[in-house]
């Protein structure tokens, strides 16, 4: 008889396996409500190892700072009574250092690995803290579009972080997500554990509430919402792949150069959501003249252009397929050359399980990635077609530089100039079509044209 009565909820979980799989996707009210229902869920919950390695505190309530900065006039700081020794960074990560203290005296924050803290108002002392300080175990951090963070500020705290002479198995932290949007829906939605093969899906997929669903109306309506979830799933996952897609512009504000030498020191210990660009501007060998009897342009020294941060991701050369620096392959190339994706995996809590594409088939693809002043000139921003160094020279290639000592010295002519030399890409735009498909739209009305 007791083989026939259903597998109690305690039951099932108490298989760490299932627990493990099930625990990052529910949010951590609902794994302490659980815990609070009786002694033997509280033990499960707070007893199992690993059941808060993946945190999202963005949406939690308490972690929300609502109140204005304390720069509007400073009347809101005066009006809240606080201790005189209460320094700006406190003040704005008072909600969030309230939610670690319940975490902490809750024994919940020396689990957790992934750490989402996406919108909420994060200070760089604080990101130091979740660093450095022993009480956290944090190897996977996202900090994408928070409030009141002084970036320069985050730049020496990696920096300090990552140091020469910093003690043996004191940074944890593996992964930093920041220069992307936050993910637009919570993340216990963005990934579809249905695995069945379109329009045959098994009979607990679709609720029978109680009984059979014999009107043809609800079983099409049942069919229709199981085609919406996978429809949605699917373009979060293909969001997710971004960098893969060749979409063009992926990193919508282009970070400061200050960063792109934050992620060049970070190169083999911290990953972040972007990379450097590897065009050949960049090369350290241009930088010292090496290849001055060269007969590419780009090789010569004053073109040579300092590290910066990629910002599109583009296919090959329309003329040759490639461009200098070739393609990377994941699970070939080296993995500095990868980019973290969004959302932070639930299920592990590495930085290359956060850099592996979530589509099968993507591990065949090339990824090719370039930053703006790579792409300047040579680039479509409408049908994205873009020429590389080899197939293509602008003219007076490095005039538009924005630092004399980048530009200082070149002239174009002496450095070998390609045959074909008239212009390509004007405002933006290929000469070719997409130029005057946007004149003669724009002509006679009031479009950028008119």
């Amino acid at each position: 008889m007791e083989a026939d009565l259903p597998v109690t909820l305690l039951r099932l979980l108490s298989n760490t396996l299932i627990l493990y799989q099930t625990a990052p996707y529910l949010p951590v009210s609902s794994l302490l409500s659980l815990g609070a229902t009786s002694r033997a869920f509280k033990s499960l919950i707070h007893e199992t190892h690993g059941v808060f390695r993946h945190l999202d505190l963005s949406q939690i309530s308490s972690a929300q700072f609502q109140i204005a900065a304390i720069d509007h006039g400073g009347q809101v700081w005066r009006n809240v009574q606080l201790d005189e020794n209460v320094t700006e960074d406190d003040f704005y990560s008072g909600p969030l250092l309230g939610v670690f203290s319940n975490l902490r005296r809750q024994q919940i924050l020396r689990d957790v690995q992934t750490l989402i803290l996406d919108g909420l108002s994060v200070t760089a002392d604080l990101i130091t803290e979740i660093i450095c300080r022993d009480s956290f175990n944090v190897r996977i951090l996202s900090i994408r579009e928070v409030q009141n963070l002084n970036e320069r500020k985050l730049q020496q705290a990696l920096l300090y972080a990552i140091r020469p002479s910093r003690p043996s198995g004191t940074l944890k932290l593996e992964a930093l997500y920041f220069f992307g949007p936050k993910d637009a829906l919570p993340i216990s939605r963005c990934k579809h554990v249905n695995s069945y093969p379109p329009g045959i899906a098994p009979t607990d997929t679709v609720p029978s509430y109680g009984g059979v669903i014999h009107s043809q109306g609800a079983q099409i309506g049942a069919r229709w919402n199981e085609k919406s979830e996978d429809t949605l799933a699917e373009e979060i996952e293909r969001g997710s792949d971004k960098w893969y897609r060749q979409s063009g512009k992926v990193i919508l504000k282009p970070p400061s150069l200050e960063w792109a030498e934050t992620l060049r020191a970070c190169q083999g210990i911290i990953s972040f959501d972007a990379v450097l660009c590897r065009g050949p501007r960049h090369s350290e060998s241009v930088a010292l003249g090496n290849n001055l009897s060269s007969g590419h342009w780009y090789q010569h020294k004053d073109a040579h252009l300092s590290h910066r941060i990629a910002t599109h991701a583009i296919r090959g050369c329309c003329v040759c397929g490639t461009s200098p620096e070739g393609f990377s392959y994941f699970g070939t190339s080296h993995m500095n050359q990868f980019p973290l994706l969004a959302p932070p995996p639930l299920l592990a809590s590495t930085a290359k399980s956060a850099k592996a594409p979530t589509r099968a088939d993507t591990l065949s693809k090339k990824l090719l990635v370039r930053c703006l002043e790579c792409l300047r000139n040579r680039y479509c921003e409408s049908c994205q077609k873009w020429w590389c160094e080899n197939c293509y020279e602008v003219p007076n290639p490095v005039a538009h530089l924005s630092t004399p000592a980048e530009s200082s010295g070149f002239v174009a002519s002496t450095l070998g100039a390609q045959p074909d030399n008239e212009v390509k890409v004007h405002m933006g735009l290929c000469v070719e079509n997409c130029l005057v498909a946007e004149m003669m739209s724009g002509a006679g009305s009031n479009g950028m044209w008119g």
